[in-house]
């Protein structure tokens, strides 16, 4: 059964990129731009993890995160908040939210990918060299 992956990330050319990565080593991916699709999602598909963008339309990723975790069927899920926020305060908030990982843009896919599979514990290293 392939592992499941919520995708919040209002830049279409960065869903794109995370996209075409994260199904090329075998995960089922589910896209949206806003938080409140992302908390209805999380919600419907009970994904492995999300890959949360901080700064979305309606409901920022902070909230999101904090709804998702104060939730009893969706508090287990790994959450890795994607940001250019990149300052102390906002590694501190991101782990106050209940962020299991945080990560900086710009991300390379593969860093983001290697990041679900420490979350995941697959015990497999992808094959970082393959090209996209």
């Amino acid at each position: 059964m392939k592992r499941k992956i919520l995708l919040v990330e209002d830049n279409e050319d960065n869903r794109i990129i995370y996209r075409l990565t994260l199904t090329h080593f075998g995960y089922d991916v589910t896209e949206t731009a806003d938080g409140v699709t992302a908390i209805q999602l999380a919600t419907e598909i009970l994904p492995d993890v999300i890959l949360m963008d901080v700064s979305i339309p309606g409901i920022d990723g902070w909230e999101a995160t904090q709804i998702l975790k104060a939730d009893p069927r969706t508090a287990h899920i790994a959450i890795i908040a994607i940001t250019a926020h990149a300052l102390t305060r906002d590694r501190d908030r991101a782990r106050e939210v209940g962020c299991d990982s945080y990560l900086t843009k710009p991300v390379e896919p593969r860093r983001v990918l290697e990041e679900i599979e420490r979350l995941l514990g697959t015990g497999r290293t992808p094959e970082l060299d393959v090209e996209l």
